[in-house]
């Protein structure tokens, strides 16, 4: 199993914090494509990928099981 974080606007969009799914073996872009998928309204192209609390530029990426996957939102302030 996977686990998926969602923050700020991602949890509205798919009414939840988090998500759990058979994704080991996926990369990192087929976990996205996967989500977008399933949650069209989903806006992860100007995320920020985090894997294990380790930021991940690498879209491709295969995701193992165990892996904690966290796509950040950009974030503003002033």
């Amino acid at each position: 199993m996977v686990k998926i974080l969602f923050f700020a606007d991602q949890r509205e969009k798919v009414g939840k914090d988090e998500l759990e799914f058979e994704g080991e073996g996926m990369t990192v872009q087929h976990v996205k494509e996967y989500l977008l998928r399933e949650y069209p309204s989903l806006k992860l192209h100007q995320t920020m990928t985090a894997i294990n609390e380790e930021y991940e530029e690498e879209e491709n990426r295969t995701v193992k099981a165990n892996d904690v996957i966290a796509f950040i939102p950009p974030v503003s302030g002033g």
